[in-house]
């Protein structure tokens, strides 16, 4: 009972993101991010005349071996056209200290990081987003999801 009451009110609180459109994680099947895999995030947006925020959330273990992480996302419209393109890094630890940066319970940590900030859709419709890392190894250790979110931008 008292499982069904947590879970309950854990919902509760999601559910109480109202600037939140759309989220979505996806975890690797092994821990580890493989260059050829491409997380791709399909959302939809009814009202394109709102300024929008698109984040990254990635999801990494405390061995994981460099400070950053280089990665490319690649904004599309429902007919495959490029919106948006741009390599960007995210800094999952700190480089003198090397304490980890982001939430974390024991070894994991959660990072969430603008890709664009108050960006205006064309048009009312289907959009996706699409990740590809850019670090020097095809193979990335201990990157164990990635994941989307759009949000409305309230200033």
């Amino acid at each position: 009972m008292k499982y069904i009451t947590l879970v309950a009110f854990l919902a509760l609180l999601i559910s109480c993101d109202s600037s939140r459109v759309y989220e979505e994680n996806k975890d690797f099947d092994q821990p580890f991010w493989v260059k050829a895999s491409v997380p791709e995030f399909t959302f939809n947006i009814e009202e394109p005349a709102d300024a929008y925020n698109i984040l990254i959330n990635v999801r990494n273990g405390f061995e994981y071996p460099f400070y950053n992480l280089y990665y490319e996302y690649d904004l599309r419209d429902s007919l495959g056209n490029t919106l948006k393109q741009d390599m960007l890094e995210l800094i999952l630890f700190d480089q003198k200290t090397g304490e980890p940066l982001g939430s974390g319970l024991g070894d994991l940590f959660d990072h969430q990081k603008p890709v664009l900030e108050k960006f205006q859709f064309p048009y009312q419709g289907e959009y996706t987003i699409a990740f590809t890392h850019f670090m020097r190894l095809d193979t990335l250790p201990l990157v164990l999801s990635v994941g989307a979110r759009v949000e409305r931008s309230v200033d």
